[in-house]
């Protein structure tokens, strides 16, 4: 076989295992095996083949991790994410506060409820429907 094909093939088993990882990493080292393939095709030398193959690969890796695709988007923790916590922007009605807290009846058991400050500093909570904003453990965390 030709040095082209060791290299499509070298490209191919990258792109496979990459189905696996799903980080687009490996890709893009395929696609840098693939210029070596070119450079292979066009009949440079093993040397040449290996330069442009890891220039490309190095430039490919650089280019996804300086895209959105290869950043890392801001964490939002868990008890504050709706995707993790489905409770999070549900309404509960509370009948009455005491000192910021209250128990009320929520999906059909009783739940601590705190009011939360930081939205409306100086705001004093009042009987009626309040929003979920945050859960940490049993206590729901609340605002206007």
């Amino acid at each position: 076989m030709a040095d082209w094909s060791y290299w499509l093939a070298a490209a191919g088993l990258a792109v496979i295992l990459e189905l696996f990882s799903a980080t687009f990493y490996l890709l893009m080292i395929a696609i840098g095996m693939a210029a070596g393939s070119v450079a292979a095709l066009l009949g440079f030398g093993a040397a040449p083949q290996l330069l442009v193959a890891a220039v490309v690969g190095v430039a490919a890796t650089v280019a996804l991790r300086r895209s959105r695709y290869g950043r890392h988007q801001r964490r939002v923790r868990a008890e504050r994410d709706p995707n993790v916590n489905l409770d999070i922007g549900q309404t509960v009605h509370v009948p009455a506060w005491q000192d910021g807290t209250a128990r009320v009846m929520y999906r059909g058991a009783l739940w601590d409820v705190e009011f939360d400050r930081s939205g409306a500093p100086g705001a004093a909570p009042a009987p009626g429907q309040y929003t979920i904003r945050e859960v940490r453990g049993s206590r729901l965390i609340v605002t206007a």
